[in-house]
């Protein structure tokens, strides 16, 4: 899991966005994206191992490619976020950040990101 909540901040900081919504969508089937607690970095690591043990990589699947627990993994946690943008800053609660989650990796991926201003 890794934190991209400061780059998506920078994106909304150079864009002049000043209120509205950011999506942030990960066309990937094995990699996912989520907004969880990012001021304890163990929330992570327990993450990872219950989705580990959940979805084991060695279980019995059908997909050949051998990377069924990604796929499994990715859909549970989700391709996209929806945040609020409110005064040019990712409306986020206290502890909250946004993680790009690699499920079969390393691999090159991408992160779209669009935002769509509101008027008050």
């Amino acid at each position: 899991m890794v934190d991209i909540t400061d780059q998506i901040q920078k994106l909304i900081s150079d864009s002049g966005l000043k209120n509205g919504v950011c999506f942030i969508f990960v066309p990937h089937t094995t990699a996912a994206i989520t907004i969880n607690e990012g001021a304890d970095s163990s929330v992570r690591f327990d993450i990872i191992e219950k989705l580990s043990r959940l979805v084991p990589a060695d279980g019995n699947y059908r997909h050949l490619e051998g990377n069924a627990d990604a796929h499994i993994k990715a859909s549970l946690i989700g391709s996209s976020v929806m945040v609020l943008v409110n005064d040019g800053e990712l409306a986020l609660g206290t502890w909250q950040r946004i993680f790009f989650c690699e499920f079969d990796g390393p691999r090159a991926r991408q992160i779209f990101v669009q935002t769509l201003e509101t008027r008050s």
